[in-house]
């Protein structure tokens, strides 16, 4: 090939590989653009005793605090606990610390989400309400029950991140520290979470949301966009890159929090696939919990797929009863 021949062949190369960047770019932007929008719809900031709290609120009747997991927000938590609202539930979905809108205070602890969580409810004008933790939630959740028992009519814990003694036999791996460092580095970065979502969709699903990705493929049409819409929903993962790295350190350092005290109606669900490992955490906080009932499946992973309407199911009948006088 003559030397101007190639020549032309090799800007021609770089046109296309320069016109391809550019269509990447305008996809990441548009579609960063359209999660951000999505993030902010919906919800308010709260002024609180506590500092401000970003809340966003559905239905009437039987109040639930819905405490989102990691890579949420108010968002994921709404989106979760919406379908309650037909049961005659009042969802308030919140930002946890660190996550959208809500700041990260210089004391992030489980311990002092639990006094916000309250402290939000003050605000709200609400007495007593039914407390829902979700994975990395869970902590706040329980901390909330222990620290506040006159306040919490009834405690859902969903797969949560949670103690259990070393004696305690988990059929999951732990999750190792090369493992976290790398999510994190994902977690980290808008463009190479929107990138891993376009290429490998599949593996964010198995290593970011800890569920095996074939059992989603298997599973209903509405339970496959339920997954990939938990998945969206992470994007901006830039605005919530604060709560994303409390809780991976929290999970590391749990202890054993002072769950004989409690005597709240209390309801603990998780699965044996879980890619994070809850359920032997799960089912030894409800072994020590008076009365609390633990509702274990097989498989599922992390997001409990296949299973969706018949926790909720749980989680109403729950609430109904504790709600009556």
């Amino acid at each position: 090939m003559k030397l101007s021949a190639r020549s032309a062949v090799f800007g021609l190369v770089a046109v296309a590989l320069a016109a391809a960047a550019v269509s990447v770019r305008s996809r990441f932007e548009r579609d960063l653009a359209l999660a951000a929008e999505r993030a902010a719809q919906g919800s308010e900031l709260i002024a609180t005793r506590c500092g401000p709290i970003e809340v966003q609120q559905a239905g009437v009747g039987i109040p639930l605090l819905m405490i989102h997991g990691s890579g949420g927000g108010h968002d994921q938590g709404m989106a979760w606990a919406r379908p309650l609202v037909q049961q005659g539930v009042r969802v308030i979905a919140m930002s946890r610390f660190g996550y959208l809108r809500t700041p990260r205070p210089a004391d992030a602890s489980p311990e002092a989400q639990a006094d916000a969580h309250i402290c939000l409810l003050d605000a709200l004008g609400i007495a007593r309400a039914a407390v829902m933790g979700v994975s990395a939630g869970g902590p706040s959740a329980l901390q909330t029950a222990i620290r506040h028992p006159g306040r919490v009519s009834a405690l859902v814990l969903v797969v949560p991140i949670a103690y259990k003694p070393g004696t305690v036999a988990d059929s999951a791996p732990p999750v190792s520290d090369d493992k976290d460092a790398l999510l994190l580095r994902l977690l980290g970065s808008d463009f190479l979470f929107w990138a891993g979502l376009q290429m490998a969709r599949e593996q964010v699903i198995r290593h970011v949301l800890a569920t095996p990705p074939e059992q989603v493929a298997a599973a209903s049409a509405q339970e496959r966009a339920r997954v990939n819409d938990m998945a969206d929903r992470i994007l901006p993962v830039s605005r919530r890159a604060a709560g994303l790295r409390d809780d991976t350190r929290l999970g590391k350092r749990l202890g054993p929090y002072a769950l004989e005290t409690l005597r709240v109606p209390t309801l603990v669900v998780s699965a044996s696939d879980d890619g994070f490992g809850t359920y032997a955490a799960a089912q030894y906080t409800a072994s020590r919990i008076a009365g609390a009932k633990f509702v274990g499946f097989d498989d599922g992973g992390h997001l409990l797929v296949g299973h969706d309407d018949a926790v909720r199911a749980d989680i109403v009948e729950l609430l109904v009863t504790t709600a009556r006088p």
